[in-house]
């Protein structure tokens, strides 16, 4: 009778089949009430979440309980490795930590040692949640950590500065505020292959539809990198495409225009009111557990495509799956 009508603590509760799902199911996930919680108490939703699943949980434990256990669960800890993550690399993370650096970076982007500065934490943040997010199965070293950090930031650094450069002598006012945005996506092309280089180089670990692993692929790798770098810069576009031509428009009100103190808290509020919407709807872009058909990795991977053909003893499934990260 206790079996009756229990969760299955190893599926999500939302359809991840859908977009609305996926939808509901980051949204429930990224809540960033969550960072706040205490490390022992995301451990003791972790035991819960074990125990229930081997029906040891503790007597009457109910089903919000477990569904709460579950949100904590999935919120910080590694999907791959079951590890708790670090709090700042978090995607529940992404609506406190990217409102504030984001709304500095909007504010202060008229002078280059504040592009710079901003620009260098914006990436250091990045470098952070991108190793966090990353598939797990592929170790990274600390030299490689160290080039995607460099170059990430060197890229933001140039796309920055040279837009800034050219823009504040060929081009409206307004558009010097869209340096920090342009500086974003350059940096995201660069930051998240390089800190995930190793999965390009020696291909990510594919499953069939039971969840055994078959193989590897470099093809999957870069799937899943590519749809990842698209995510992050609909995550951020909205509100740095958005709000400079809010502020352009606010700052021709002489009473705004005065009340310089209120700009900074002004811009990052209103990234925070974007980001709640876009962190969830851009990891809800595509699903989580990608999939590629193996008749691309025979064509592109041929000695990849022998190795699943030896692991599945010549029964190779039409599609493989693998986790493409956040």
């Amino acid at each position: 009778m206790a079996q009756i009508d229990r969760i299955n603590v190893d599926k999500p509760l939302f359809d991840l089949n859908t977009f609305t799902g996926r939808f509901k199911h980051f949204a429930w996930m990224t809540d960033p009430r969550t960072v706040v919680v205490s490390s022992e108490r995301l451990v003791e939703a972790k035991t819960l979440v074990e125990k229930y699943r081997l029906g040891q949980e503790p007597a009457g434990t109910s089903k919000d309980d477990v569904r709460y256990a579950m949100k904590l669960y999935t919120s910080a800890f590694h999907p791959d490795t079951g590890e708790l993550q670090n709090f700042c690399g978090r995607m529940s993370f992404q609506v406190p930590g990217g409102m504030l650096i984001t709304g500095a970076m909007l504010q202060f982007y008229r002078t280059v040692p504040a592009v710079v500065f901003w620009q260098f934490v914006n990436q250091s943040f990045n470098a952070v949640v991108n190793y966090t997010n990353r598939n797990a199965n592929s170790a990274t070293t600390v030299t490689q950590l160290g080039v995607a950090y460099v170059s990430a930031t060197t890229s933001a650094l140039i796309a920055a500065i040279g837009c800034k450069s050219y823009w504040t002598k060929r081009a409206p006012p307004i558009f010097q505020r869209y340096v920090p945005f342009t500086a974003v996506a350059a940096a995201n092309c660069v930051n998240i292959p390089f800190m995930r280089q190793n999965e390009i180089l020696q291909g990510v670990d594919v499953q069939d539809e039971n969840g055994n692993v078959v193989g590897k692929s470099r093809v999957a790798a870069v799937k899943g990198i590519s749809q990842v770098i698209f995510s992050r810069i609909v995550m951020a576009a909205p509100g740095m495409l958005v709000l400079p031509i809010i502020m352009e428009k606010l700052e021709k009100i002489p009473a705004f225009k005065k009340m310089t103190f209120l700009h900074a808290p002004f811009q990052t509020t209103m990234v925070g009111c974007f980001l709640i919407f876009m962190v969830p709807t851009a990891c809800a872009l595509f699903p989580q557990m990608c999939c590629i058909k193996t008749s691309t990795v025979k064509r592109l991977e041929p000695e990849l495509y022998e190795d699943m053909v030896k692991n599945t003893k010549e029964n190779v499934p039409e599609r493989v799956y693998f986790n493409k990260g956040l």
